[in-house]
């Protein structure tokens, strides 16, 4: 079985996760979106909320699967037997982020991060932004999947 991990915290899921999770169902069998739990970060939708958008938004889609993990991502890709990282580039600054983060998760777990570009329409979306609107009662329907507008 071809299988994914998409890591993140999703607080909350956005259009562009939504795109890449979309755009990279036709290569895996099975994409693990991966809720990453810091008791560090303070978040402003609770685990529980977050899992829930996530699976009510792929409700349909039987290959999306989500989970909760503490720790290295590159050890949960171990612990669920997945071959692949998934992950979403908006612009050259996320590539020089997440580059040596795949260098080192390959290292440790020999795991392939395979980067999507997000399309066009998406690639300005980050969750931090839509926190940003929602604090201060901006409209950001157009940013997030219906379930996190609810």
């Amino acid at each position: 079985m071809k299988r994914a991990i998409f890591a993140g915290t999703f607080d909350p899921i956005t259009l562009g996760h939504v795109d890449i999770i979309n755009r990279a169902l036709p290569f895996f069998d099975e994409i693990i979106v991966a809720i990453g739990v810091n008791a560090d970060k303070k978040t402003m939708f609770t685990l529980e909320q977050r899992s829930n958008f996530i699976k009510e938004t792929f409700s349909q889609e039987k290959k999306v699967i989500v989970k909760n993990y503490s720790g290295l991502t590159a050890q949960f890709c171990i612990d669920e037997n997945a071959q692949a990282i998934l992950r979403g580039l908006r612009n050259a600054t996320d590539l020089n982020y997440e580059q040596p983060i795949a260098q080192t998760n390959f290292k440790i777990a020999k795991v392939d991060t395979l980067f999507l570009i997000s399309a066009p329409e998406v690639s300005n979306i980050s969750s931090s932004i839509v926190r940003d609107v929602m604090r201060n009662n901006g409209d950001y329907s157009s940013l997030v999947p219906p379930t996190v507008r609810k």
